[in-house]
């Protein structure tokens, strides 16, 4: 996309902070598909992925708690049901 829309230029403006949590966040991503993929091919396809779905739940607690991120009702709601709905998969 940046080559797209010739915003090439813009790279040099991105500071060092930036560049270092772009990388970390790429070894995350990547270490996190890796996982995944090795889940997949020791476990039931269909635990793995409710537990990969799951992960939402888990990131929005953590927000709440660590960030002070504001949950509204519609959000309980769905971690609720989530939350629910993977232990129906898993059970």
């Amino acid at each position: 996309m940046v080559f797209l829309t010739n915003s090439q230029t813009e790279i040099v403006n991105i500071s060092r902070k930036s560049w270092l949590f772009l990388i970390l966040s790429g070894l995350a991503t990547g270490a996190s598909w890796l996982c995944y993929y090795k889940a997949l091919q020791m476990g039931n396809a269909t635990e793995v992925s409710a537990v990969d779905k799951f992960s939402l739940v888990i990131t929005l607690v953590l927000a709440f708690f660590f960030l002070q991120d504001v949950l509204t009702f519609k959000t309980i709601i769905g971690c609720i049901l989530i939350t629910i709905g993977t232990l129906v998969m898993i059970l």
